[in-house]
């Protein structure tokens, strides 16, 4: 697994963003929200990623897999090496990760529609009756 392949595979899904943050770290998220996190250099671990709770603990059973540094809570793992995982398994659970990332996002930013809030006075407005 490289860098180049995961990035290829991690911006094929829909609405996906690449990020450098904490100082070396790319990340990959789905209108802001983080699913895949792999260092650009040396580090302990080379991708972390979320999943399900049936799979972490699963996962979290083999070999050169453990609960993600700061992230295990949320059910993310941390593979500590590039072969823990074959590329078909890795693409898969990268897009399981992405898929529950995004069930998770609100419905209007899923369906496609608007993001922002209204504010309390348009909401307010809205919902008084014309006298």
């Amino acid at each position: 697994m490289d860098v180049d392949w995961l990035r290829a595979l991690c911006l094929s899904f829909p609405s996906v963003t690449e990020q450098i943050q904490w100082g070396n770290d790319l990340l990959f998220k789905v209108h802001g929200k983080m699913f895949a996190v792999a260092p650009l250099e040396p580090a302990a671990v080379c991708l972390c990623f979320k999943c399900s709770e049936e799979s972490f603990a699963d996962l979290t059973e083999r070999p050169n897999i453990i609960p993600a540094p700061y992230l295990a809570r949320a059910k993310w793992v941390a593979l500590e090496a590039p072969e823990a995982l074959t590329r078909e398994e890795t693409a898969t659970l990268l897009r399981t990760s992405y898929e529950l990332v995004f069930a998770k996002l609100p419905r209007s930013v899923r369906q496609g529609g608007r993001t922002r809030r209204k504010g309390k006075k348009e909401a307010r407005r809205k919902r008084r009756r014309p006298r």
